[in-house]
Parts: C-alpha cells; sequence; structure tokens
C-alpha cells in the first residue's frame, strides 16, 4: 500500500469531520476496484464496526462492503454478521449507511450474492416494527435493485418483487414497486 492511501486510511478515525471526510471519499473511490491492500486494513475495519463514533462505524461498514471484491479468502462470510449488526445500529443514519452499501457485498460473487439476498429477505421482515421501517424496506428493495443491475440475477428480481408484495400497506407497496419500473 503506498503511504498516501496509508494516511487516508489514518485519517478515517480523526476527529476532525473534514478530515475524515476527505479520507471517506479518498478510500471509497479507491475501493471501486479491487486493491491488493485490503486485507492489511480488514481487521481495523471490522473493530471499526463497533467503534464508539457512528461516524467510523458507517465508513468501517461502507469501506468494508467495498472491499469484498477484494477478498478471494472469504473472509467477509465470518463478518458478515457484524455488518449486518450496523444496519440496527442505534443511530439510525448509520443503520442507513451500511444497509445502503451491503449490496455491493452480494456483488462480489455468486456465494455471498445468496448470503446478501437471505439477509436482507430477513431484515425486511424483522424490521416490522422498528420506527424507520418503511426506510429500512425501501433501502433494502433498492438495494436488491443494484445487486440485480449488477449481476443480472433473476432469482434477486423475484425476491424483491415476492417482498414487495409482503407490504400490506398500498402506498408503500407502490413505493417499493416504484424502484422496479
Amino acid at each position: 500500500m503506498d503511504s498516501k492511501t496509508r494516511k487516508h486510511l489514518d485519517n478515517l478515525r480523526s476527529e476532525e469531520r473534514e478530515l475524515q471526510n476527505q479520507a471517506f471519499f479518498y478510500i471509497l473511490e479507491a475501493t471501486e476496484k479491487p486493491v491488493d491492500w485490503a486485507y492489511e486494513v480488514w481487521d481495523e475495519l471490522v473493530e471499526g464496526l463497533g467503534h464508539k463514533d457512528n461516524h467510523v462505524r458507517a465508513i468501517s461498514a461502507q469501506i468494508l462492503c467495498n472491499l469484498a471484491k477484494s477478498d478471494p479468502k472469504n473472509r467477509m462470510q465470518k463478518h458478515f454478521p457484524a455488518l449486518m449488526a450496523v444496519t440496527k445500529d442505534k443511530r439510525f443514519v448509520t443503520a442507513r449507511h451500511c444497509l445502503q452499501s451491503i449490496w455491493r457485498v452480494g456483488a462480489s460473487g455468486e456465494k455471498m450474492q445468496k448470503v446478501v439476498v437471505d439477509a436482507f429477505a430477513d431484515r425486511f421482515k424483522d424490521c416490522e416494527s422498528e420506527k424507520n421501517c418503511t426506510l429500512i424496506r425501501y433501502d433494502i428493495i433498492q438495494g436488491l435493485r443494484n445487486l440485480y443491475d449488477e449481476v443480472k440475477d433473476e432469482k434477486i428480481k423475484e425476491k424483491a418483487l415476492e417482498l414487495i408484495e409482503t407490504e400490506e400497506d398500498l402506498k408503500y407497496r407502490k413505493k417499493y414497486a416504484s424502484v422496479w419500473k
């Protein structure tokens, strides 16, 4: 890993928000394609999922999702439950940022695709009693759409449409369905 990338990775935990944000956007862009340094930072990002600062939790989750494409050893399989736990973070904005990124894990390969689709389906069903249920469900349907657009697997579309049909409120069913039009 080059020194510039290492510096940005170190700045992800900065208490200076501007510095942290610059580092975050740099690393997000760097991880749009597979990188050879994923395992050099993997454990610190997994640790960041439980950090006291919700910004660090959100950043760690989003970058881990991006690094799934750089994971030939399938470490994500072991750490995926910790990532999904962030979708229930006490700070909703943190949970939402994580939820909106998880589809990228599914795009990393068939094995993780199934794990993500199943996790999304479970989360869709389990969030019914949560305060922001409709936003969570919308993000899940959008995540399934993003994953479908990336991998073109009809089973993903079928699962999304099946989930939409379980929504009892017609207003929200229409809103979720609009993602697939």
